[in-house]
């Protein structure tokens, strides 16, 4: 209740009356960062675990709420049984000692294998800094009394152990948290591997694609698309989770109703060696999946990086596109779509590598403009080709781009001179990259563009 009150208050005052009237009831059910730190105290040593892991675990919880408190978040999920634990203690003295690239947890000494040339890079900027400490420090000190900038250090915070089942085997990793930037990475000629350009990228997130205009490129392309087919992966998915489903009940009819229905109240389930083997292949399917999705996400976010260096694009809205309808007979929306490509992973980490990133006002309207009259026409969901006023035909996403890219940045809205002006170039683009996509015979989701 007070968090709508919250969204809704207008002026400060009424804002200050909200503020403190949640922190009363905060304090009242014992909902406060010192309730939660005390708390933690005696579960440790109920356990054995050390101070500093249950305070560091204490700290996850307690964001866990403030984020249901003050954000969008709804319920505080826990971990589900299976899932492996990420070891971590904010102190670096402290829990996971760490000594010139050597680790101790409690009675246990172990070093780490560096298998990638990236990696060692960064090992050797926090040896060169364990070594040069005073001097590190000093540098960094001086030049942000100078000129205000924050000099990368490489200074290591804490450690974290990340425990991954990989093809069946149990893997740990060691994550090291540094003060400052990651040394950006280069190739074996010395050069910059990623490219950073200057512009404004213009760009439509829709639930399986992207659309981009820039000053030189115009792109559409499907979202995550890396290695084998999505389509061909999800059904196999599927397959097994069917498979498994099948076995489970073979082994406990006694735990469903006649019409297939899962039993209220407690159960005992007996799972068949049939099953654990499904789960297991199922599990590193998704997991393959996952990491495909990351890379390949990674990948598009860097390529629209090497074209532009300010990002103009729509606000969040994949987890509203997530939930089922609450009208009309199909209920069901985008959550199969946005599983498989996350385009809010995309948007997150679009924020974080560009310079400037800009989320566009809820009536700057991109998907309805139509600059060749100067009016918004509301068009349905699977008109994805249409003809403005003046009878030039476009496609949805990539005009949709195109107005994205005219923003006017002090003022968050379409600049109808930089689109008349721009139009004609872009439009060249617009219909040469949907000649290259029909040329190949690119497959691009819900675009209206056909293939033979």
């Amino acid at each position: 209740m007070f968090k709508l009150k919250y969204k809704d208050a207008d002026n400060k005052k009424a804002l200050k009356n909200v503020c403190d009237q949640m922190k009363e009831m905060q304090k009242q059910y014992d909902v406060t960062w010192d309730y939660c730190r005390t708390s933690m105290i005696p579960i440790g040593k109920k356990y054995g675990i050390d101070a500093v892991f249950a305070l560091t675990k204490a700290e996850d919880v307690f964001r866990g709420i403030e984020k249901c408190l003050y954000s969008d978040g709804e319920t505080i999920h826990f971990k589900k049984r299976g899932d492996l634990p990420c070891i971590r203690a904010k102190q670096i003295n402290r829990g996971i000692i760490m000594k010139q690239m050597n680790f101790k947890f409690k009675d246990i000494e172990f070093g780490v294998k560096i298998k990638d040339r990236y990696e060692q890079e960064e090992v050797d900027a926090i040896l060169y800094y364990l070594k040069n400490t005073e001097l590190m420090d000093s540098i960094a000190a001086n030049t942000y009394k100078e000129t205000d900038i924050c000099v990368s250090t490489y200074r290591p915070c804490y450690v974290s152990l990340v425990c991954k089942k990989i093809r069946g085997k149990l893997r740990v990793y060691v994550h090291i948290t540094i003060e400052g930037l990651s040394k950006p990475k280069l190739d074996r000629f010395g050069n910059v591997k990623h490219n950073k350009g200057k512009g404004v990228v213009g760009c439509d997130i829709g639930t399986q694609t992207i659309a981009y205009t820039t000053e030189t490129k115009v792109g559409l392309k499907n979202l995550a698309e890396r290695g084998s087919c999505i389509e061909a992966n999800e059904r196999k998915e599927r397959q097994i989770y069917r498979a498994m489903d099948r076995s489970r009940r073979a082994m406990n009819p006694d735990n469903y109703n006649e019409d297939g229905t899962i039993k209220k109240g407690k159960k005992k389930w007996i799972l068949s060696n049939r099953y654990k083997k499904l789960r297991t292949k199922h599990t590193e399917l998704c997991r393959i999946n996952a990491t495909n999705r990351h890379l390949a996400i990674h990948e598009d976010v860097n390529e629209l990086r090497s074209l532009g260096d300010v990002f103009v694009t729509e606000p969040k809205n994949a987890k509203k596109l997530q939930k089922k309808a609450k009208t009309g007979k199909h209920k069901k929306r985008f959550g199969r779509s946005i599983k498989n490509r996350c385009p809010g992973y995309f948007q997150s980490q679009a924020k974080r590598k560009f310079r400037i990133y800009v989320e566009v006002p809820n009536d700057y309207k991109a998907s309805q403009y139509d600059h060749t009259s100067d009016e918004y026409v509301k068009k349905s969901l699977s008109q994805r080709m249409y003809k403005l006023s003046d009878g030039t035909m476009v496609q949805r996403d990539l005009y949709s781009s195109f107005l994205l890219y005219c923003i006017d940045l002090n003022t968050n809205k379409i600049d109808k001179n930089k689109c008349i002006h721009e139009f004609e170039k872009q439009y060249k683009n617009q219909n040469e990259t949907i000649e290259y996509i029909q040329m190949n015979q690119i497959k691009v989701m819900n675009s209206g563009i056909r293939v033979n």
